[in-house]
Formats: C-alpha cells, structure tokens, sequence
C-alpha cells in the first residue's frame, strides 16, 4: 500500500501527530510505502502575517497542542511566524539528490525537532544545522536545493496539496483555505492507496481511523503487536524518541512510558516541555 504524506515541517499539529505515524510504521513496516508531499504552508513571514497568522496567535496554540499531545515543544513566543518554503525546498532537494533515499525522512524529522525546540526555519542556519546532524554536507544540500528540478518538484507538491482527492472534500472542515481561494490538505493528512482504491484522512486524525482504513484496503495485512518494552522501541528507532512517541508504539500512556524509560536506563535531552529518549 501506498502511504502519501501531506504535510510542512512548521506545522505543530503534524508535528503533535508524530506519533501516530510512528505507530504506522511501526505496526505495518514495509507493507507501507511512503512517501511526501511538501505542503509548503507559508512563502514567508509576511505571507503568513496576510493570512493573519502572528506570533500571538501561534503561541497559544502551541501551548494548548502541547498539553494536550505531550511532545517536545518549546513553547515560548517565537519572535516571528517563519516561512516554510525554504525548508520545504531542503527537502524535496534531499528527496531529489542525496544517495540514500531515507535521509528525506531523517531530514525532515531534524527539521521538526529543530523549529519545535525553538529555531526558526526560514533561517539558513536552522536548515543547514538540520542537514549536518545527519551528516548532510552543508555545501551539497546548498547545490541540491539551487537546482531548478529541486524548485519544479517542490512547486508540483504544493500544486498537489492544493488539489485534495474528492472524498477529502466531504470532511471540508478538516481541510484549509488555499492562497486560490479553493481549499488544501492541512497537515498532517494521508491518502492511503492500495491499487484503485483509495482513502482520503485529511488533517488530524485519531490512529484508529488510519488503522481501520488499512485493514479495509488491505485485507490480509499483517499488523505487528505492540512493543513489548521500551527498549525494543528505542532499538527499532532511528532517530531519539519523545516519550509520547515510544508509549503509542508501546500502547501504554505517557507517564507510564516515561517511568518504563527511567527504570530502563534510557538517556534522555530535555527539550521543551518533555524531551526525547535514546537507548543507554
């Protein structure tokens, strides 16, 4: 089955979902196979401030997506709402060019965590900083994102994002006003793809919803259980773990995950209000 994944590293709700699409992976593996679709939320800080998103009304949100989701995020007033499209540019020229095709993924990801913890992303220096923690050469991710292909690719993600299949339009309120006037895929959405057929999970949904859609389009599907313990999880990891992210893999709750870690010898950074795990 094919797994399209809408979404922008900015955006605080995928961010807050994270661990539901670590549960996919972790429950169905290479069954699914996935792949991106740059939103590209804001062109810059003053597109977003037209839209009517500031500073002011962003932080409230991420403090109440914090609370509520239990991930990593620093939820301090940033300075300015940052446009997404250069780093959604680093991405799709990592997408394009690097040798290993996990390091779109990896990259991403130090994206997310970065802007989460309190950098913004339309500084070079957050991109390049993202880059260079998974051993991305600064320079070549520089000739990556110049390309034209790199521009045209991104452009068409964006086109695609701004086009939702028409069965995504009957959850209109799970979607968001495009610059055109039309409506976009808000992230995180999917659309889960198994020959012709195919089901549309616009914005923030519940695991279940994509776990009963996979079984509906996938009779047959071997689903992984539950990780036994926690090191397992951080085993299987490949990158540090928020603690709400290895207690859905786990299927406990986040204190209960974050007291298993503890015991477990887990070595953990704080960031934000929570923080993530790596193996002892």
């Amino acid at each position: 089955m094919d797994v399209v994944h809408y979404t922008d590293p900015a955006c605080p709700f995928a961010f807050s979902a994270e661990p539901q699409r670590l549960q996919l992976r972790w429950h169905y593996g290479d069954q699914l196979a996935w792949r991106n679709v740059m939103i590209g939320l804001h062109e810059t800080t003053e597109t977003a401030a037209a839209k009517g998103l500031t500073p002011d009304l962003i932080e409230p949100v991420m403090r109440k997506l914090q609370s509520t989701y239990g991930m990593p995020i620093d939820v301090a007033r940033r300075p300015r709402v940052p446009g997404t499209v250069p780093a959604c540019r680093a991405v799709v020229g990592v997408r394009l060019h690097a040798p290993d095709p996990a390091l779109e993924d990896a990259f991403l990801r130090r994206l997310r965590v970065r802007y989460m913890a309190g950098e913004l992303l339309d500084e070079q220096s957050t991109i390049d900083a993202a880059a260079a923690d998974i051993g991305i050469a600064v320079a070549d991710l520089a000739t990556w994102t110049a390309d034209p292909a790199t521009e045209a690719a991104l452009r068409d993600d964006m086109r695609t994002a701004r086009t939702p299949h028409p069965s995504a339009l009957v959850l209109n309120h799970k979607l968001s006003p495009s610059e055109d006037g039309g409506r976009r895929y808000s992230a995180p959405s999917y659309e889960l793809r198994s020959g012709d057929d195919i089901a549309a999970a616009p914005g923030f949904q519940p695991w279940e919803s994509y776990d009963v859609a996979i079984a509906n389009l996938l009779p047959g599907v071997e689903r992984r259980a539950p990780a036994a313990d926690v090191a397992e999880v951080l085993e299987w990891a490949e990158a540090p773990l928020a603690t709400a992210e290895v207690a859905a893999i786990r299927g406990i709750d986040i204190d209960a995950a974050r007291t298993e870690l503890t015991d477990a010898g887990a070595t953990f950074e704080p960031v934000g209000e929570d923080g993530y795990w790596v193996a002892a």
